[in-house]
């Protein structure tokens, strides 16, 4: 735990990068978080590497001897979709890369076997699923075997192997503590630790069914009491985070009417509203509740008067 998801992530990439001598490519989704592709442009400034876009079900397209790493977001921001992690990280590693999964938007309601699948490397947020707040600190994960070779480019006393012992030069730690870069956010860490006790006991597949069936239930209510006036662009199979993404003409406009009748979603330019369901504590009447406000806040648009 430590630093904010786009600084870990810069560190993941960073250390890639590094690890692929000979290698002059890192590669990311097209769909991916803009922030994501920020900081991946900035890495690969940095590292004289070339930056190349790619659709994540045809990675096979784009891979190659020069790709030194794929970043890959397990579920679409603005979709929902969720991709195959398994299938993704055995591409990636048949052409010889590494891996680093994007979870911000899986991490609390996705049973996620980093482990098992051998993924390289992993960061995200702890401020929504997890409920951390405004502000959590993130996380990066990198696997246990790839922890000795990580150089990661923040080097700070926070990942020095004797952090207190205010050496004149740097020798990162042994493990995965090397990942961390300067104090941590004690406070933060502090609110997050009582936002992650909820999760002792529970058990992520039952969160992860709960979560399916959740969104399969307001996608119903949606076309019940909306029909064909919105469109659901989330997967209607399994193959969905926990979020459902609504498409509208208006949506900027119908999630304003949504916000004032309690029914917090977000907008997403330019007519994508979203909206998340957290398993360990939304109900089924608030999945009805928010899809009969949908209904109303549509025929308060439809009757308002037309804009000059």
């Amino acid at each position: 735990m430590a630093d904010s998801t786009s600084v870990n992530l810069f560190k993941a990439l960073v250390g890639a990068v590094r690890m692929a001598p000979g290698r002059s490519e890192i590669v990311v989704d097209a769909a991916t978080f803009p922030t994501d592709g920020y900081v991946a442009e900035s890495v690969a400034g940095l590292m004289n590497v070339e930056l190349r876009a790619a659709t994540a079900d045809r990675l096979d397209d784009v891979l190659g001897e020069r790709t030194a790493v794929v970043l890959l977001n397990q579920v679409d921001y603005r979709t929902g979709r969720l991709y195959d992690m398994a299938s993704a990280t055995e591409t990636v590693h048949g052409a010889g890369a590494r891996v680093v999964w994007d979870l911000c938007h899986s991490v609390g309601v996705l049973p996620i076997e980093l482990d098992a699948l051998g993924v390289d490397f992993a960061v995200g947020c702890t401020y929504k699923f997890l409920n951390g707040g405004p502000g959590a600190p993130a996380f990066i994960y990198v696997r246990k075997d790839l922890q000795g070779a990580f150089e990661q480019p923040l080097a700070g006393w926070g990942g020095h192997r004797d952090p207190f012992a205010m050496a004149p030069t740097y020798e990162p730690a042994a493990g995965i503590e090397r990942a961390r870069a300067g104090t941590p956010d004690i406070l933060s860490l502090l609110a997050l630790e009582a936002a992650l006790e909820v999760w002792d006991g529970v058990d992520l597949a039952e969160v992860r069914a709960k979560g399916l069936a959740l969104t399969g239930f307001f996608i119903e209510c949606v076309d019940e009491l909306v029909g064909d006036a919105v469109e659901v662009v989330t997967p209607r199979d399994g193959m969905r985070g926990h979020q459902v993404s609504l498409r509208h003409d208006d949506a900027r406009a119908l999630m304003a009417e949504l916000i004032a009748r309690e029914v917090i979603g977000d907008f997403r330019a330019p007519d994508i509203m979203r909206f998340g369901f957290a398993p360990l504590y939304n109900r089924y009447g608030d999945a009805l509740s928010a899809a009969r406000a949908l209904a109303d806040a549509l025929a308060t648009l439809k009757d308002a008067p037309a804009r000059p």
